[in-house]
């Protein structure tokens, strides 16, 4: 099993975790936010957590520790609303604007570093002009706007209108243009693309456990993956790649390897693992599941 670590990230830093909690540090900022996962002690001490923290999510009375609970942010008087970090990898320079959500998110998911980069690399590999690439769940676009700097067409799918727009602005300020974006249930457009006769060299998934579509369409991972892991093998170019990431607390690193197996019985070399994030206290952090090829 593969264990990944972002790249040495001057914009990003873990600082500790524990007692259900992580103290980050984004760009100059130092945030202290919920983490189901860090269920060990905290190495410093909690005047230390209050004194570095710019910001700090609470969570709303009466909510159990999933992930999806609202809250509120306490924010000192040097802290922005919003505000900028970037990422280096290689010839690729992305920046990301951020800002705290309700829901915790600041829209940015650091340990994706490691799937940013394997992205770029893949589509600089493809031997193709202008490889088409299709990113699923998009978020706020970084997995888009990664393979968008190593050159391809990609088409950036989420039901979520105002993410879509966040992802937009993530292109804009990393300086690149001809993202294609599409506010839509993921497998609604899946299925359509199937019908159309598409075929894209690469493929990205993040879906959540639970969500919802534009239309109110329901989604639940465990019901829609199969369906829609099954179009997305009727979409992917023979030599193309896929990245599958889960962040759902119930799906191990060995079912997402198994369902690439089961969909693309082609592909010999299957990465699978966990995205993992170290803090100077040497503990890793583990955030997702990942399958990849």
């Amino acid at each position: 099993m593969t264990e990944l670590f972002p790249s040495d990230w001057v914009d990003y830093e873990l600082i500790d975790s524990g007692g259900f909690e992580k103290l980050e540090r984004f760009g100059q900022y130092k945030l202290r936010r919920p983490e189901p996962q860090a269920v060990w002690p905290k190495t410093m001490t909690e005047k230390d957590w209050e004194r570095m923290s710019h910001a700090w999510f609470k969570r709303a009375k009466g909510k159990d520790s999933s992930d999806n609970e609202r809250g509120e942010w306490l924010q000192k008087s040097s802290m922005p609303d919003q505000w900028f970090v970037e990422y280096r990898y290689k010839e690729m320079h992305l920046k990301f604007r951020l800002g705290m959500t309700s829901f915790k998110h600041v829209g940015l998911f650091p340990e994706q570093a490691a799937n940013w980069n394997f992205i770029y690399e893949k589509v600089r590999a493809l031997s193709i002009q202008k490889p088409k690439v299709l990113n699923l769940f998009a978020y706020t676009g970084g997995a888009s706007v990664a393979a968008c700097s190593a050159g391809a067409e990609v088409t950036h799918v989420d039901s979520v209108k105002q993410v879509v727009t966040w992802a937009r602005e993530n292109m804009e300020a990393s300086r690149l243009d001809g993202i294609r974006w599409i506010v839509e249930d993921a497998l609604k457009f899946v299925n359509r693309e199937v019908k159309r006769g598409k075929r894209y060299h690469g493929i990205i998934l993040d879906p959540p456990a639970y969500g919802r579509g534009p239309d109110g369409e329901k989604w639940v991972l465990e019901e829609s993956i199969a369906p829609l892991m099954e179009a997305c093998g009727e979409l992917l170019e023979p030599e193309g790649f896929l990245v599958l990431n889960l962040y759902s607390m119930g799906f191990s690193a060995v079912i997402a390897s198994n369902l690439l197996k089961a969909y693309f019985p082609g592909m010999k070399k299957i990465e699978y693992g966990e995205l993992l994030v170290a803090e100077k206290s040497g503990k890793d952090l583990p955030l997702s599941v990942f399958a990849r090829f």
